[in-house]
């Protein structure tokens, strides 16, 4: 069960949220929900792009996963009226089969490479040039033998997406002409968001059910979306219908083991192990993921990021502390 709960409140994405997201994300700027300083400069840029018949710069999105990163990157092709490829850091392991990615593109479309921060350096190295002057350059054999083929490409948009920006080489993200943070939602934008979902899943819920949901969701739409459907699930087993009201999202999250902070129990667990193991802290990031049988990089990028928002962990140079907040929370 435990399990279960921590994969409900994890922020990467599942094959039921690949799934489900087709259908719940927005089609265009003005159906993005919250972000809005950051709506409003991607607006200003598109709109520049098109009165100016270009491309779009280069775009990198940085932030936790689960806020909409991916979302962007369709709505912006979208309102460019360009084509999409999608592809990740990890996915690219090979020099030749980036080029093919690359000459594939035609002029204007978007090129979406989520964990951008995960590409290999061989491969990073075919970008730079790709992403100033749309081209590159392959040499094919060695020694004596060996000869430079030159691709020109057509002007193509690069959008980029991180949760690590601290690991991007610094000539990469120089050569992104535009670079946003994405922080996490304030819940009533995540209630609206929960409304709107629930409309193309059949689910009745009211605003106050809706805010309910959304102070649970750990400032993330990915989340409130989740949670949204587990409760759904609740008010059909257990309410014979796919109404839904304050009372029966209590009683989801309460079986759920998911507190009105949005924490679970693996969350609770990691608090208390420092509050009780390390003495409140500090204590090093890899010494607390051995005590949890944890993988670091899953602490760094998924647990991490809303602790800290929330005021529960404090990061200093020693290690991780735990504060007043979150002694007063267990």
């Amino acid at each position: 069960m435990e399990e279960l709960k921590q994969v409900i409140l994890n922020t990467q994405e599942t094959e039921e949220d690949r799934v489900t997201g087709l259908s719940l994300r927005p089609e265009n700027l003005t159906d993005f929900i919250g972000q809005k300083d950051l709506v409003a400069n991607i607006r200003i840029a598109v709109e520049a792009a098109q009165q100016r018949g270009e491309p779009l710069e280069h775009m990198l999105f940085s932030g936790p996963p689960g806020l909409g990163k991916t979302s962007l990157a369709h709505i912006i092709a979208h309102e460019m009226k360009s084509k999409i490829t999608v592809t990740s850091g990890p996915a690219i392991e090979r020099a030749g089969d980036f080029i093919g990615i690359l000459t594939n593109l035609e002029r204007g479309d978007v090129l979406f490479i989520d964990e951008i921060h995960r590409m290999s350096k061989t491969v990073e190295e075919f970008l730079y040039p790709a992403m100033e002057n749309y081209k590159i350059d392959f040499v094919v054999d060695k020694g004596p033998y060996a000869k430079t083929i030159n691709f020109n490409l057509k002007p193509f948009t690069l959008i980029g997406a991180t949760t690590r920006s601290g690991l991007l080489a610094s000539p990469l993200r120089d050569r992104f002409g535009l670079a946003f943070h994405i922080d996490f939602y304030e819940p009533d934008d995540l209630a609206t968001i929960i409304m709107r979902s629930s409309v193309k899943l059949g689910v009745d819920i009211d605003q106050a059910s809706a805010l309910e949901v959304a102070l649970r969701s750990r400032g993330t739409p990915r989340i409130a979306n989740r949670l949204l459907k587990r409760v759904r699930d609740y008010a059909q087993v257990k309410g014979g219908g796919l109404t839904v009201r304050a009372a029966v999202v209590k009683e989801a999250m309460a079986r759920l083991d998911i507190d009105t902070q949005g924490l679970d129990r693996f969350d609770r667990k990691i608090l208390t192990v420092i509050r009780d193991q390390y003495s409140g802290g500090p204590v090093g990031v890899e010494a607390l993921a051995a005590t949890l049988n944890e993988e670091v990089d899953t602490l760094i990028d998924v647990v991490e990021p809303y602790l800290l928002k929330m005021g529960f962990l404090r990061r200093t140079s020693r290690g991780r502390e735990i504060t007043e907040k979150a002694r007063q929370q267990l």
